[in-house]
């Protein structure tokens, strides 16, 4: 990552009980009175990390992260039970009323970039801007694209690692398949299965294969919380309406916005931020020449952070 700011630790934490099963770490970082910035991680299941707090000048950003439903430091781990888009963007309602904050601004990349468009055509009034990356809008398409067929002809090498667990009969429908191993009552099945999905995510998130980001993907808690969310998610097509997202991109016209994307982005592909931006010229898009998926890849991580410094400026 290239010129983010300083490691800080959060000034509160806090435990929220949304229902009688989940509790939501949420941490609040930099300036207790300066501009909300909300931050919504990928995956869905991959949680926060440190190094997140690091994209905003914490003199001039109050800055919130939170794992989402069943991953991170969040309880219960891995858990599906009312695991759904529509519980994620109510969580974040209830995290925005439990901190006394009006509006704020939501930052999210992957499906954090799905979640944050959801959120803001749900609920626009407490959305003062948005800092989108890696556009992601959650279509069938789009997961047929990584999960079936597409990026395997790019990276047949890794793509054979991917599809190993799953026994060639069942291939035709690989997110189905992992679907029931990752719901097996074996847990060492599931593992397997897990590590074999998150790895092949963090092989493709980087134009260069980047060590960290593979091992951070592969750690067996991380690969649990991303592979058996994720492939839950893709099963109910997100719980959401075919193109949804471009369709009601009119709710957010108004919002402030800007995108970042990878021009070689394989897990979501450019042409996603391009139909985004297509459907909402308003919002700014940059196209980052040299680089992936993943916010730490240094054009990306420069882009943002301008993007960031602008849009505190707009709102000041």
């Amino acid at each position: 990552m290239s010129n983010v700011f300083n490691s800080i630790q959060p000034y509160s934490r806090h435990y929220l009980q949304v229902d009688d099963l989940h509790t939501l770490y949420v941490e609040e970082c930099g300036n207790p009175k300066g501009l909300p910035v909300v931050f919504l991680h990928g995956g869905p299941g991959a949680g926060c990390a440190p190094y997140h707090r690091r994209y905003f000048d914490p003199d001039v950003y109050r800055i919130i992260l939170f794992d989402q439903r069943g991953c991170g430091k969040s309880t219960p781990h891995a858990c599906l039970v009312r695991n759904t888009s529509w519980d994620l963007v109510a969580d974040i309602e209830i995290i925005r009323n439990h901190l006394n904050i009006k509006k704020w601004v939501v930052f999210g990349g992957s499906w954090g970039s799905t979640l944050g468009l959801l959120y803001a055509q749900t609920h626009p009034d407490s959305v003062s801007g948005l800092i989108l990356r890696g556009i992601f809008l959650a279509r069938d398409k789009d997961v047929q694209w990584f999960y079936q067929k597409g990026a395997s002809k790019l990276f047949p090498d890794y793509w054979e690692k991917f599809i190993k667990p799953i026994p060639e009969s069942e291939r035709g429908d690989l997110v189905a398949a992992y679907s029931r191993q990752l719901s097996s009552k074996s847990e060492a099945q599931q593992l397997q299965a897990a590590k074999a999905w998150s790895t092949w995510e963090g092989m493709t998130a980087t134009l260069q294969i980047d060590k960290d980001v593979v091992e951070s993907f592969s750690n067996s808690n991380t690969a649990l919380s991303i592979a058996r969310i994720e492939c839950h998610y893709f099963m109910h097509h997100c719980w959401l309406e075919p193109d949804q997202l471009i369709n009601n991109i009119n709710i957010i016209r108004h919002i402030p916005a800007y995108i970042v994307q990878g021009r070689y982005d394989v897990i979501c592909p450019v042409e996603q931020a391009w139909a985004l931006s297509k459907a909402w010229p308003e919002a700014e898009l940059q196209i980052v020449s040299d680089a992936g998926h993943a916010i730490v890849e240094n054009g990306i991580t420069d882009a943002l952070l301008k993007m960031v410094s602008e849009m505190a400026e707009k709102l000041s």
